[in-house]
């Protein structure tokens, strides 16, 4: 997905109008709509919402060139643990996206070649 550029076409809705009026429009808080606009990742209904709002197609923005998987992780709240222990959840979280992944690749070249 192009998050750049669904936060600009959003900004570009938006246009003069105040983010508490747009996000009221749209059915999506303030602190959201700010958010995505300035590239952050909506989640899918957030998305759904936005383009509908928007008047516009998902598709436009989900198509483009295949890209690689790339896993995240992603807390709510920042304080919600210490920083020695997102970093270690992190990299627990991303070793598993990893074997399952390389799992994944194992299993369908398998596939192919029975």
């Amino acid at each position: 997905m192009d998050h750049a550029g669904f936060g600009l076409r959003l900004a570009a809705k938006r246009g003069a109008i105040g983010v508490r009026a747009a996000a009221r429009d749209a059915g999506v808080s303030p602190a959201t709509l700010s958010r995505i606009e300035n590239g952050h990742v909506p989640d899918i209904e957030t998305f759904e919402r936005l383009c509908r709002w928007m008047g516009a197609d998902p598709a436009e923005f989900l198509d483009g060139p295949a890209q690689e998987a790339v896993g995240t992780v992603q807390f709510k709240k920042l304080d919600a643990v210490s920083p020695a222990t997102a970093a270690a959840l992190g990299e627990l979280v991303m070793a598993v996206f990893e074997m399952v992944r390389s799992e994944a690749q194992e299993g369908g070249a398998a596939g192919e070649a029975a």
